[in-house]
């Protein structure tokens, strides 16, 4: 019997000792162990990374924060070095030498008497006074020369010379006695690449003309008429009011053409349409704008600043007074004249859920104005590559078609004074200034006025 019991316990020994083994030996419970410990042990690992990266990453933000502050102070400080020297340099006029030694600036005083020995030169001038000669605004390029050159002088191009005597010549038909020049041209529409100066070009001769006496509209940006604002449907005309815009314009024009305005009559007195005003709607009782016999041009471009209804058909009238004005030579002069070619920023609903993208030949302030076919007024425009317009045809809806020519960018001589120019502002320093380092400037930029600025400083 005490043999049997030790026999039974015996088996009950190994059979639970080999129930614990097997149990110790499943393979699933060692694994789902194993794979929690390595899980918990990288989330563990990849959360200490991501606390020293981010540290890290921080670190290396607040780095490069300091060093473009540290950057920013020490161009703040070499710029105000620079101003104090070229105050000290305005001493010395034997600075003041252009290529082969010729003198950098020219000593004429006035754009009207610049001759061809002027070209390749500088010309000085106040900003003050062209805020007054300009006051629709100067050209992006010609500010963007006198901040970084630190002076307001602008280069006299002989493109620019020929463009002036062109219109002389239109005026004044006894300058053409004895003249080899090329043929006289009313209608121009200068061309050329981005960044040649035709902006710079076309403001200056508004300056000359009204030096001169003449009565200019000169609109520096074309684009504006086409873009913002309220915009109607004139059910009377099917052209698009912009009556905003309009106002604008003749608020614009009025500010240096006061004097002239207010001696020129008006030649035609019918009544002026009204149109739907600014977010007020169409007039109520009224649909026309009384001309009365004595009224000047002064007078009709006040009626279309202060009455919103009346500014775009005031404007559109304005055009047609322009071209019967016989007293003074008149000029029109539009920048940015490419953008009134193509599509307008204004959108007619057509269903639903489409729209209708509007030309700007549509716009009744546009359509009044864009056209060059009138004979006898002297009008010109300028294309602007900034306006991301894209390439037009050659041959343009109411444009002559010798009306377009091209406006050349620097030429060697050119860029030479250009150079030198900017070398006596300090923009590069004489050690580094040579004849083939300006040349290296003038092949690689190709003539373009802004890459060269940008270009100068880095001659080593």
């Amino acid at each position: 019997m005490l043999l049997r019991a030790l026999r039974r316990a015996t088996t009950t020994t190994a059979a639970a000792s080999a129930a614990a083994s097997s149990t110790l030996t499943k393979p699933p419970h060692f694994h789902l162990s194993t794979s929690r410990l390595f899980s918990a042990n990288t989330t563990k690992a990849n959360l200490t990374k991501a606390k020293k990266s981010k540290s890290k990453s921080d670190g290396k933000d607040r780095a490069e924060e300091l060093q473009v502050t540290d950057t920013e102070f020490f161009v703040k400080q070499d710029e105000e070095l620079r101003r104090r020297q070229l105050a000290e340099d305005e001493n010395n006029p034997a600075l003041d030498v252009g290529p082969n030694g010729r003198p950098l600036f020219t000593s004429t005083s006035s754009i009207s008497l610049l001759s061809k020995k002027d070209a390749c030169s500088y010309m000085k001038f106040s900003v003050e006074e062209l805020n007054k000669v300009l006051p629709e605004g100067l050209p992006m390029g010609m500010v963007k020369e006198f901040e970084e050159s630190s002076r307001s002088a602008l280069l006299i191009r002989q493109s620019f010379l020929d463009l002036r005597d062109n219109f002389r010549r239109a005026v004044d038909p006894s300058l053409l006695v004895g003249s080899k020049g090329s043929k006289v041209r009313k209608q121009i529409v200068l061309d050329g690449p981005v960044s040649c100066g035709k902006s710079i070009a076309l403001a200056l001769l508004v300056h000359w003309a009204r030096e001169e006496g003449w009565l200019v509209l000169y609109v520096p940006s074309g684009q504006e008429w086409t873009h913002g604002g309220f915009f109607y449907k004139n059910p009377q005309t099917g052209l698009w009011d912009t009556p905003v815009q309009a106002a604008n314009i003749l608020q614009d024009f009025s500010k240096y053409n006061e004097s002239l305005l207010k001696k020129l009559k008006c030649n035609t007195l019918d009544p002026i349409p009204l149109g739907e005003g600014a977010g007020v709607g169409w007039p109520k009782g009224i649909d026309k704008m009384q001309i009365s016999e004595d009224s000047t041009l002064y007078d009709l471009v006040q009626a279309g600043i202060n009455n919103s209804h009346a500014a775009v058909g005031v404007l559109v009238r304005l055009r047609k007074e322009l071209s019967d004005v016989k007293d003074i030579p008149v000029l029109i002069a539009i920048d940015q004249y490419n953008s009134w070619f193509t599509f307008s920023e204004y959108e007619e609903p057509v269903t639903v859920r489409s729209c209708r993208p509007v030309h700007a030949r549509e716009l009744a302030t546009v359509n009044a104005f864009r056209s060059m076919l009138h004979e006898n007024d002297m009008m010109v425009g300028a294309f602007s590559h900034s306006t991301a317009v894209g390439k037009l045809r050659q041959e343009l809806p109411d444009v002559p078609t010798d009306a377009r020519i091209n406006f050349p960018r620097y030429n060697l001589d050119e860029a030479a004074s250009v150079c030198h120019y900017y070398l006596r502002q300090r923009l590069v320093s004489h050690e580094a200034f040579s004849e083939e380092n300006w040349k290296k400037i003038y092949y690689l930029s190709n003539g373009n006025g802004t890459e060269m600025r940008y270009l100068v400083p880095f001659m080593r």
